[in-house]
């Protein structure tokens, strides 16, 4: 007997979303700001690989599907990134002394 693909690839996807939410809930508040900083270095990866989808030429038209989502990707990392960065500058602000 045979696993299909798609089943096989959906359960590795729903798998992945029940660790990653024991993962981010169970970090501690003082190692929020680092984990978020790597989120933005994996963030800007991505919009390496959105640009490279977004700009692929093809011949037969202008605007393809993975052109749209590659501009797409493009917008959401680029949220990502800059949210991440000012949260992680709002909770490094938590921890600076305050003058007096």
């Amino acid at each position: 007997m045979e696993i299909d693909p798609f089943i096989f690839r959906l359960s590795i996807f729903i798998l992945s979303i029940f660790i990653g939410y024991y993962v981010v809930w169970s970090v501690t508040p003082s190692l929020h700001t680092p984990l978020m900083s790597v989120t933005n270095a994996i963030s800007s990866v991505i919009i390496v690989g959105a640009i490279i989808a977004a700009l692929s030429k093809s011949s037969t038209s202008i605007f393809e599907i993975s052109n749209i989502f590659g501009f797409i990707a493009i917008i959401l990392a680029a949220v990502n990134i800059f949210g991440g960065f000012l949260v992680t500058q709002r909770m490094l602000q938590m921890y600076k002394k305050k003058k007096k």
